[in-house]
Parts: structure tokens; sequence; C-alpha cells
């Protein structure tokens, strides 16, 4: 699974996302969503550290960030 997921079908292709990610993870998809929009997409996923400012710029709220976690050693 990637870090960040899209609601494509959403996304009305301001490219707020790809304009804010320092890591260049983001960019635009060629085809057109459901509303005629090109949408955002992760392109570079080996780059993404999951900081989540693309979902903190998103004014529609399509895109959510997961983190990975860690196992942890139980001391029992």
């Amino acid at each position: 699974m990637d870090l960040v997921q899209f609601q494509k079908d959403r996304c009305k292709g301001c490219e707020l996302c790809v304009g804010f990610c320092a890591r260049g993870c983001l960019g635009m998809s060629d085809e057109l969503n459901a509303i005629g929009y090109r949408y955002a997409k992760l392109v570079n996923p080996e780059k993404c550290t999951g900081c989540g400012v693309c979902a903190d710029m998103c004014p529609d709220t399509v895109i959510r960030v997961f983190r990975k976690t860690k196992k942890v050693k139980s001391h029992v």
C-alpha cells in the first residue's frame, strides 16, 4: 500500500499538493477523472516519507496519508 492515497474522482486538479511536496513525490495524471480534471497522483512513492504536507494543502481533502509503524520488541 502506498503511503499516500487519493480520491481521484474528487480532485479538482489545483496542483497545490504537487507544488508543496518538497521531495517531488506527486504529479498530475494525463487522464481525466469523473468530473473532467487531471488528478494528482503519487509518481515517486519511494521518495515519500508520509509527512502529510500534501494532505494539509489540499482544499478538497482528497488525500489520505498513512505512516509506517515500527514493531516494538516485547520484553516479556
